[in-house]
């Protein structure tokens, strides 16, 4: 007779089968099971099977499958993060020697990886003006394999012109990647406009409430899948099932969150357009923002996220008293969640472009009310000693702006 120890890992019982739910099932895992020796591989090479948990569970590639069908990419990687997915697609597309272009408003973190890693393995990363647009042929090399796109950019929200860019780089063989983290792969159709590979931080908006970090990384073709995936399994990025069943989630509600996070993103920065203290909107979707007429041309919406610069002679005491004085704001980095949230930029670094002398604060609009947010800022401001608004804060969110 078996014994009971054994029994509790090889059971007899099993569930019935057919049940059938609304929520995609969550599948853990590192090893897979194969039913003969024959089937044996450790390839990660896997669109129709699973080789290694490593790779990617049923959970995993569920969302890599909605990710690449919403984008309308050839397939795609998850990430546990969106630096994560940097840091494939650097790797992938890049080697001792080669030359790499990102943009001067690119996601700090994606800067500091050029600086901190690929230098050290000898790949020279030059910034450039993200207004560049064609003219980015000027900067191209013979060694050029690799051009970065962020647009709008994170912070000071430049919109790029990627189709101008990509058509460039082409003419040189470089490969273009786009981080399309702010139009949440929907907005802006990267592959249509001539990108190669896109990258998101799943973390904000398909994931949507600051609870997940994922990244993704989708592939234009089976060339770039290739190059993808391979360095996917040697640098191990797998991603957590429990984070990929609250992405799938979030992905269900995404559509309604993007709506009403527009709506209500507008409202506020139309407001604070009209706002003495506020010198500028860099909103994409306000014709204030670099970029303005190419949002207008290539998007077909805008998020939540944008920055204010203060009007000067605002102090950096003055900057910190408005972000510490508000009330619904909470501080800290991030963006795409139900919650609004505040953050300055004092020390913000731009080679090509004005960096605001610290008076640049980001707000990511949430799904509180409009009118409790104006309010919020606008007794900021006071707080501040800024300057007060003359316009009445009732009907904020009447679409009068």
């Amino acid at each position: 007779m078996t014994d009971w120890t054994t029994r509790l890992i090889h059971p007899d019982t099993r569930p019935p089968e057919g049940f059938r739910s609304l929520v995609p099932p969550v599948h853990r895992g590192s090893t897979v099971v194969f039913s003969s020796t024959a089937e044996v591989s450790d390839d990660w090479h896997h669109k129709d099977g699973y080789t290694y948990g490593l790779y990617g569970t049923p959970t995993a590639r569920d969302l890599a499958g909605r990710i690449a069908a919403l984008e309308g990419g050839h397939y795609t990687f998850i990430t546990p993060g969106g630096q994560a997915a940097i840091a494939l697609i650097s790797f992938a597309f890049t080697r001792a020697g080669d030359h790499a272009l990102i943009p001067d408003s690119a996601y700090g973190p994606t800067r500091q990886f050029a600086d901190d890693v690929l230098a050290r393995f000898g790949v020279e990363v030059e910034t450039y003006a993200p207004g560049l647009g064609g003219e980015i042929e000027g900067r191209m090399r013979a060694n050029t394999r690799l051009v970065w796109c962020e647009s709008p950019g994170s912070a000071t929200m430049e919109v790029q012109d990627v189709p101008a860019i990509a058509r460039a780089a082409h003419r040189h063989g470089a490969v273009v990647a786009l981080d399309n983290t702010y139009a949440a792969g929907v907005y802006f159709d990267a592959f249509a406009h001539g990108v190669d590979v896109t990258m998101q931080a799943l973390t904000k908006y398909v994931g949507g409430h600051s609870d997940l970090l994922l990244g993704s990384v989708t592939a234009r073709t089976e060339a770039e899948y290739e190059a993808l995936g391979l360095m996917h399994a040697r640098l191990g990025l797998g991603a957590s099932p429990d984070d990929c069943s609250l992405a799938l989630r979030g992905m269900q509600t995404l559509g309604v969150r993007l709506a009403a996070l527009e709506r209500g993103t507008l409202q506020v920065a139309r407001w604070l357009a009209r706002h003495p203290a506020v010198e500028t909107v860099l909103h994409p979707a306000l014709p204030s923002c670099p970029g303005h007429a190419l949002w207008q041309r290539d998007f077909t919406g805008s998020t939540s996220v944008f920055s204010i610069v203060l009007a000067a002679p605002a102090t950096r005491g003055q900057v910190a008293a408005f972000v510490d004085g508000l009330r619904w704001f909470e501080i800290g980095y991030s963006w795409g969640g139900v919650t609004s949230l505040a953050v300055p930029f004092f020390d913000l670094h731009r080679t090509h472009g004005p960096a605001y002398d610290g008076r640049l604060v980001r707000l990511n609009v949430g799904l509180e009310h409009p009118d409790d947010l104006v309010a919020d800022l606008d007794q900021a401001f006071r707080a501040a000693g800024l300057p007060a608004s003359p316009a009445p804060l009732a009907g904020a969110s009447d679409g009068s702006g």
